[in-house]
């Protein structure tokens, strides 16, 4: 990180902080029938934050359900499924992310993935090491997506759309069949209008 993102990072979890105890706050938290929790909404005179696990509904991420596919669970009570929103006057970052699991080939569900992209601008496709993080201080924000990082989980990737509008399918071989994830993200700042 360069030291103008670690202050970013500094001045924001202070803000933060702040936040909490300066008042002016309020915590919602949901839990499921088993006791745990599953959403938390903090809403604070500088932003909010909102993070719902679980079964969100796909068209959050801007694309339909691959026909067949079920939801996809990690075992050990681990929710493969989120949608984190991060709010304020100075910046934002949404992330929807949803796994699943097919009978069909990876190959089968990245072609109906690329066909249901192309409305997001041109879809490249990656090989492993699928990286989603934002690099805004190394690309002009509106650049396209890019195939970058190393040591993702997944064997390829469709991206589409820029660097601040993220839509990617990621898969994987598993057993006679595929896992995916299904992930859009979309961060803004100060000059953007959302």
């Amino acid at each position: 990180m360069t030291k103008l993102t670690n202050s970013k990072s500094l001045t924001l979890a202070a803000v933060l902080l702040a936040a909490i105890f300066l008042g002016g706050c309020s915590v919602r938290e949901r839990k499921d029938s088993s006791g745990k929790e599953k959403d938390v909404d903090i809403t604070t005179p500088f932003g909010s934050l909102s993070v719902h696990k679980g079964n969100s509904d796909i068209k959050a991420t801007g694309l339909p359900l691959y026909p067949g596919s079920r939801s996809h669970n990690d075992g050990d009570d681990h929710d493969a499924n989120a949608n984190v929103n991060i709010s304020s006057s100075m910046f934002g970052v949404k992330v929807v992310a949803q796994k699943y699991e097919s009978d069909d080939a990876p190959d089968k569900v990245l072609a109906f993935y690329q066909k249901q992209m192309d409305k997001f601008g041109n879809v490249i496709q990656c090989g492993s090491g699928l990286d989603i993080n934002f690099h805004s201080h190394n690309h002009d924000d509106d650049s396209p997506v890019t195939c970058e990082g190393s040591g993702h989980e997944y064997d390829k990737a469709l991206k589409a759309g820029t660097q601040k509008n993220q839509h990617i399918v990621a898969v994987k071989s598993s057993g006679k069949g595929s896992t995916f994830a299904v992930v859009y993200v979309r961060a803004w700042d100060s000059r953007d209008t959302i």
